[in-house]
């Protein structure tokens, strides 16, 4: 595989989180982007972020910010449309800015078991987790056509292309999202 690109979808809302940039949230002293970051860098040759709103912030990290192409905040398929046109290899690997304790082997279980599909993504033994993926430059052009279709299910669309999941075993909590101020509180 050539040069793998990381990207950090951060590119959202917050509206569970109250309007609040999520990635910035603090967790633990640190920015929920930056648990993610730390996990994902290792595993990866270069880390993008994918965000809408303080861009300046992100650019603290040292990683390449890459906003939206499209407007009004379609979700995170627009933030996977953006970076697979901006990276310069021909892969990139998903997270969520709000997984902050993703597998330090999720990005080699995806490239061991993606065989010839130009997409997958993490399945854990509860759920799909489709933010979770490793997914080719060249699904950008027909991705653009189903955004602007006003389409936004991210796992059909990966479906479409020929993707499949990757069941991994990890612990259950190594996937969860933290998507409310709720989530937040519960975490310690």
């Amino acid at each position: 595989m050539t040069m793998l690109t990381g990207v950090i979808l951060a590119g959202g809302q917050g509206r569970r989180m109250g309007g609040q940039d999520k990635g910035l949230v603090p967790l633990n002293g640190k920015p929920l982007y930056q648990h993610v970051l730390e996990r994902l860098r290792p595993q990866v040759d270069i880390v993008m972020i994918n965000a809408n709103r303080n861009i300046d912030r992100y650019q603290l990290s040292g990683c390449r910010v890459v906003q939206d192409e499209l407007d009004d905040y379609p979700g995170p398929l627009a933030g996977i449309y953006s970076a697979l046109r901006a990276i310069e290899g021909e892969w990139a690997v998903f997270s969520s800015c709000d997984t902050p304790d993703i597998p330090l082997n999720f990005v080699e279980q995806l490239v061991h078991q993606r065989g010839d599909a130009s997409a997958v993504w993490v399945r854990s033994q509860e759920r799909d987790h489709p933010t979770l993926a490793l997914i080719h430059r060249d699904v950008a052009a027909p991705l653009y056509q189903y955004l602007q279709a006003g389409e936004r299910r991210l796992m059909h669309f990966l479906r479409d292309q020929g993707g499949h999941a990757v069941l991994l075993a990890d612990d259950e909590s190594a996937f969860r999202n933290i998507n409310t101020p709720d989530d937040l509180n519960e975490r310690f």
